[in-house]
């Protein structure tokens, strides 16, 4: 059964780092583009950055470009964001994504898991 599991979340002062990490398994991510994506309380859910099936192609929403770090390594099938210089504003909860369409539609989520940032 094909899972995305995140982790790496918690609660950190504005400033600081954090890196998530998705662990992708029963399924073939690895020939996929992945992405990250977020929800803040009472806002619909945004996306990130992604990167693809290489790791050379990323994308970044302007909101944490320089900020946010993708990539992946697949002979772990795993998927990161390294997230420096946390702000207040990045609060939310974090879901890793695969677009196995190919279409740039993710079809596949996980649980998510909570990032919060405190001024």
């Amino acid at each position: 059964q094909a899972q995305l599991v995140e982790s790496g979340g918690g609660l950190v002062q504005a400033g600081d780092s954090l890196r998530l990490s998705c662990a992708a398994s029963g399924g073939t991510f690895r020939l996929y583009t992945m992405g990250w994506f977020r929800q803040a309380p009472g806002k619909e859910r945004e996306f990130v950055a992604s990167v693809s099936w290489s790791g050379f192609g990323t994308t970044y929403a302007d909101s944490v470009k320089g900020r946010f770090t993708i990539s992946r390594d697949n002979a772990k099938n795993t998927v990161y964001l390294q997230m420096n210089s946390l702000k207040p504003e990045d609060t939310a909860v974090y879901y890793c994504a695969v677009d196995r369409t190919t279409r740039g539609e993710y079809d596949y989520w996980g649980q998510g898991t909570q990032v919060t940032v405190s001024s």
